[in-house]
């Protein structure tokens, strides 16, 4: 998989574009070299890869996708969410910090982890070369409730994926019962009211993108008029 700032991976090759092509996009302009047909079924060909690889992401690539990711639907302009990118050796002590979240876990339930269920927790975080954790951080607003942050904070995360997807890297937007535990909040000073919403695993799949299955949508929806 190529992973160069030009190109953008897609399921199938005559889907594939590349960003230059994307910033000219005039939508419904049957003259663009990208059309809004191509563009639609490439949002749609987004898979999410569990165990990714290098090459990942530099940090100006990094950089990039949280640019887009900044421009979700942002009621009054709150910027209600913040990004931690986890790589390298940082990936250990996070490992560690979800042992202890579990533990802690368990002990409020009258349970133990097992040595297998330690390591397993702790190896949790090696299952790609970049972790995008994205947490809220939610601001008081008499007009901008807190679920509307949240939903925003989600819609961050999307715009993340997809341009991450877009520099030619894999995703898989994970959470889990643990994300919010007291010792994960705290690893990543994520205050009593908000929330963890997203480790986004990045890297390169070392295998090629499934075609996703059509969805059919017509009973997720009802026009009224």
């Amino acid at each position: 998989m190529s992973t160069s700032k030009d190109t953008v991976v897609n399921a199938t090759e005559d889907q594939r574009v590349s960003i230059a092509q994307i910033d000219t996009i005039e939508v419904g302009n049957e003259n663009a070299q990208v059309t809004d047909e191509q563009l639609i079924n490439w949002i749609k060909s987004r898979r999410s890869i569990g165990n990714l690889s290098i090459p990942a992401p530099t940090h100006e690539q990094i950089k990039a996708a949280i640019g887009c990711a900044a421009t979700a639907p942002d009621h009054k302009k709150l910027r209600p969410w913040r990004f931690i990118i986890t790589e390298g050796n940082a990936r250990h002590q996070f490992g560690r910090t979800l042992v202890a979240a579990a533990e802690a876990k368990a002990a409020r339930e009258g349970d133990e982890l097992s040595d297998k269920e330690r390591k397993k927790m702790s190896n949790l975080p090696l299952r790609a070369p970049v972790i995008i954790t994205v947490v809220t951080k939610m601001q008081e607003h008499k007009k901008v409730p807190p679920f509307e942050q949240m939903l925003s904070a989600g819609s961050a995360v999307q715009n993340l994926i997809l341009a991450l997807k877009a520099q030619g890297f894999s995703t898989v937007w994970r959470t889990g019962l643990l994300c919010n535990e007291p010792a994960v909040k705290a690893y990543f000073d994520v205050g009593a009211d908000d929330y963890v919403t997203a480790f986004v695993y990045t890297g390169t799949s070392p295998c090629d993108t499934p075609v996703r299955k059509p969805i059919d949508i017509e009973p997720l929806i009802r026009f009224e008029s």
